[in-house]
């Protein structure tokens, strides 16, 4: 049973759209206009046309949040921009004199300090009202039945200690994942390199399937940075490193650096190798089982989140509270001495935030394109350094008959015989 075509298929038929001698020569009847409703045509008028994206209603909730939303925004893409490997002019730049002046001039384009303008505008604005609450109270402006908010400074000189600690445990913590992190990317990239090493001086047969191993191996880091990263494009980073069908393969798999694995352990089972060479193959994979189990580690399980929520609403009472404590002694001074606490200690645990998840805040791409360059050298390199090693090896063993075939130098042994 044939269904009736669409008013939309209909319109758009190659039949009507065709010229009229190409209907005559066919002797092509055209059929009768169809006449549609009016509802269904302006119905498909708009599905035709481009559709305009739906605008947002403008509500208080929404107005408070496009500080914080500009502020995240900015972050976020800070956070994805690459990171470079520090060279020697970078470090005789970190280390100079003026690095105080070029990171004061450089505050407002800080991702740590952008962050901190939704908090910091929030407490400045409580000290700011809590100012002038009390103000209107003093100037009698206000009925007697509001009091003064004043309070002891006690209670804070009690506490400051433990937010000190709080603040200094958490960015702690947060730094020992952060070298947790380095320290495995470290063994993965040392790997690598001992792992592509040891196919170049082992395998000497089969070139075409030891170039696909070594490959793979380049392709390794390129994986595990991109499992680890959100939003990285794993096709273009491995569009130069793997063939196409290969990297079909992995870009469908749902664990990409343990399909890169597969591909390794495959490659080495179809060498011709011995088995003293393989088996010193094989134990180089479990570097990158190592790796790929520490990353997931640190990305899997955070700080313990009762923690980190501690510390953030310590932080928060803290400065809802301090206004009314420093009211006595500051007058209208709390509001800048807000500013500057607000600053300073949240700023303290935002870096903790930021380096508690690591592999953003490591070069990773350039760690990445420094073993793929470094492997594809030694490949180069490999039969030129062959070639020498052999030519000095032969220059060695003329040399060597050379000097077998004369006789050997007999002491003078008549002063002896003297």
């Amino acid at each position: 049973m044939t269904t009736p075509k669409s008013q939309f298929q209909t319109l758009s038929s190659p039949s009507l759209s065709s010229s009229s001698s190409s209907l005559s020569s066919s002797r092509f009847t055209p059929p009768k206009p169809l006449k549609f409703p009016s509802k269904p045509f302006k119905t498909l008028c708009s599905q035709t046309s481009n559709p305009r994206p739906p605008v947002k209603p403008i509500t208080f909730i929404s107005i408070l949040r496009a500080i914080p939303d500009w502020a995240d925004g900015i972050k976020e893409r800070r956070m994805k921009q690459s990171k470079p490997l520090y060279k020697h002019d970078d470090w005789v730049r970190h280390r100079s004199s003026l690095r105080h002046i070029r990171h004061l001039l450089s505050s407002f384009s800080s991702r740590v300090i952008l962050s901190l303008v939704p908090p910091v505008i929030a407490f400045t604005s409580v000290a700011a009202v809590v100012a002038s609450y009390n103000t209107a109270v003093l100037w009698h402006l206000l009925p007697e039945i509001f009091p003064v908010l004043r309070a002891s400074s006690l209670p804070y000189q009690l506490t400051a200690p433990a937010l000190a600690l709080l603040l200094v445990f958490r960015t702690e913590a947060s730094y020992s994942r952060f070298e947790e992190g380095r320290k495995a990317w470290s063994k993965v990239i040392s790997g690598t390199n001992d792992f592509a090493r040891q196919v170049i001086v082992s395998v000497e047969k089969d070139s075409s399937l030891k170039t696909a191993l070594l490959q793979y191996i380049m392709a390794f880091p390129v994986a595990l940075k991109c499992h680890l990263i959100y939003e990285s494009d794993i096709g273009r980073d491995l569009h130069g490193l793997l063939d196409d069908e290969d990297l079909a393969i992995v870009v469908s798999s749902n664990h990409r650096p343990h399909c890169i694995i597969q591909f390794i352990s495959q490659s080495m089972r179809l060498l011709d190798l011995e088995e003293p060479k393989r088996t010193l193959l094989e134990s180089k994979v479990s570097c990158f089982h190592e790796g790929i189990g520490v990353c997931e580690q640190i990305m899997g399980i955070p700080i313990p989140l009762s923690y980190t929520r501690l510390t953030s609403r310590f932080l928060v009472l803290w400065h809802l509270t301090l206004p009314i404590i420093l009211w006595d002694d500051c007058n209208w001074i709390v509001v800048p001495a807000t500013f500057v606490s607000a600053a300073s200690l949240f700023c303290i645990e935002e870096v903790g935030v930021l380096i508690e998840e690591p592999f953003q805040m490591l070069a990773l791409d350039e760690l990445c394109n420094r073993v793929c360059n470094h492997v594809q050298e030694a490949m180069k390199s490999e039969k030129k350094i062959k070639e020498t090693l052999l030519l000095k090896k032969d220059a060695n063993s003329s040399n060597n008959s050379s000097l077998n075939g004369h006789h050997p130098i007999q002491p003078n042994t008549s002063s002896s015989r003297k």
